[in-house]
């Protein structure tokens, strides 16, 4: 059993796309759970609208989360998505993103030899203008732990993973790290993590994309060395 999981606020311009993408290419018993973030657009309405038992809607309290770190939220909110699947296979994937055909196949035939891999893929504008070919070229793509730690180059809606590798990553920490990071480190340093060069999604980016893979991080120097500082510890901890 295939589980996507996807954390969503406010989604509703682009998750229809995100959803016939990934729904056409899963089968009738697998699921697409989505943890919302008390989302205040059509995000719910759209959901319900595909009358489509795959499709399991789980609610999220940010409001729940206390912290001053801006990722800790959607993070949690993954989290959420994640403690719920029930699939052997799990798959991540953002609300405004789509799915290239032939992306669950070739993920599936990857995990045949690794617990978790990650994809590259297309970079492109809000009206899927390509921006860059190769995720991967643009930040020198790495399996490797420690230096994913010092500056990551992971992307969660690129990922698929076996259940031993959630099992082992959850829960996750309380603060100051993504969720693709960690799933990530604890990949690399207690299993098998492959990277698998072809692009299978076109990764939408604009001003509300919380990530800054792909271009100049906003942050701040010091805020850059203490979320670092908080990395590597959280990686001792694996």
């Amino acid at each position: 059993m295939i589980s996507v999981c996807i954390a969503t606020y406010n989604g509703e311009k682009y998750l229809r796309q995100q959803l016939d993408s990934i729904l056409s290419q899963i089968g009738k018993d697998d699921e697409v759970v989505i943890s919302d973030d008390n989302s205040s657009d059509g995000t719910l309405a759209l959901i319900q609208s595909y009358g489509d038992e795959r499709l399991r809607v789980l609610h999220h309290d940010p409001t729940k989360i206390t912290t001053t770190f801006p990722l800790d939220k959607p993070t949690h909110n993954f989290e959420n998505a994640l403690m719920h699947a029930r699939g052997d296979v799990i798959f991540l994937a953002d609300q405004d993103d789509i799915w290239l055909p032939g992306k669950v196949d070739r993920m599936l035939q990857a995990l045949e030899n690794a617990d978790m891999a990650m994809h590259d893929c297309i970079i492109v504008d809000t009206e899927l203008n390509t921006l860059e070919t190769s995720y991967f070229d643009v930040v020198n793509a790495t399996t490797n732990a420690w230096r994913n730690a010092v500056k990551s180059t992971v992307l969660g809606c690129c990922m698929a993973m076996r259940r031993c590798v959630l099992e082992a990553a959850l829960p996750f920490p309380k603060t100051k790290i993504a969720h693709d990071l960690w799933l990530a480190m604890v990949a690399d340093r207690k299993f098998r993590f492959a990277l698998v060069w072809e692009p299978l999604l076109m990764y939408r980016k604009h001003g509300k994309s919380m990530t800054t893979a792909g271009k100049k991080s906003k942050y701040g120097l010091w805020f850059k060395l203490r979320y670092r500082l908080t990395i590597l510890r959280h990686l001792l901890t694996i």
